[in-house]
């Protein structure tokens, strides 16, 4: 879409700095690299890559027994049979995330709301499971600071789960909004937290709508690598619904392909490769 670029830089809250227009190839590149070459200015230690694989796995233990679990075949109706979807039984393990992928309309969240046991009429078909589930839309109603909200909820696993401390809080950069006000955050601020919440609850499975929403691009990769790893180490699963394709590439062990008509009658496949 674009004919320039402007690239901002600097400290999210405190100050920021905008270059002048540059060609779309050189300022995407720039923006990547983390380095602008005529300015010759630095504003980000690292620099941003997509790669579809990553050494994580040989960081695990692969002797490790993985535990599997498995859902039934769910078919759910809404009203008089306006919307109809009918999911394949599946199985998955643990160390594993599962990506759930489909055009607006054909079910993802409400296939995610129904193993968060969230559907009454089909609580009692869907094996118990110890989940967390963060929501599409995050609405913060809290009256009080970040801090207060994360003691609230979580109490305190990143002072005392070192995994989660390495994996999530650190990458997230909540330490610089701790002290905000949880009603004032900004879209991008309000996901993180959730982000942290999520995965911050003692689960088994975690169960993610659209993680990369209200996220820059920096913070779409950082976030991925951040749930990856925490998956991975901590050996739980996650089912993630996400429309970002290199997030949702760089993310998915196994993919759940949801087809059919929107808002009409769909079909979600059993996990595959």
């Amino acid at each position: 879409m674009s004919d320039l670029v402007c690239i901002l830089y600097g400290s999210p809250a405190a100050y920021g700095v905008v270059t002048l227009p540059m060609s779309v190839r050189e300022g995407i590149n720039s923006f990547l690299d983390g380095f602008i070459d005529t300015e010759n200015m630095r504003f980000r230690d690292e620099s941003l890559n997509f790669k579809i694989k990553d050494n994580i796995e040989e960081e695990i233990d692969t002797n490790i027994a993985k535990s599997h679990s498995s859902y039934p075949k769910i078919v759910k109706q809404f009203g008089n049979g306006d919307f109809c979807l009918e999911v394949a039984a599946g199985g998955f393990t643990s160390s594993q995330i599962i990506v759930l992928l489909g055009e607006n309309g054909t079910g993802k969240t409400t296939f995610v709301r129904i193993l968060a046991g969230l559907d009454k009429q089909l609580k009692e078909d869907i094996p118990e499971l110890a989940v967390s589930f963060k929501p599409q839309t995050v609405s913060p109603k809290f009256d009080g600071t970040v801090r207060e909200l994360l003691y609230t909820k979580i109490k305190n696993p990143w002072e005392t789960n070192i995994l989660f401390r390495t994996h999530v809080y650190k990458p997230m950069d909540i330490e610089n909004i701790l002290n905000q006000q949880v009603q004032k955050l900004s879209g991008g601020e309000v996901q993180r937290v959730a982000l942290i919440l999520c995965l911050g609850k003692k689960a088994n499975v975690y169960l993610i709508d659209e993680p990369s929403a209200y996220l820059d691009c920096e913070q779409r990769v950082i976030t991925s690598k951040s749930i990856k790893r925490f998956i991975m180490h901590c050996h739980k699963t996650a089912f993630i619904v996400e429309h970002d394709f290199i997030m949702a590439t760089y993310l998915a062990d196994k993919v759940i392909v949801f087809e059919g008509e929107p808002g009409k009658k769909c079909f979600a496949n059993k996990p595959m490769g």
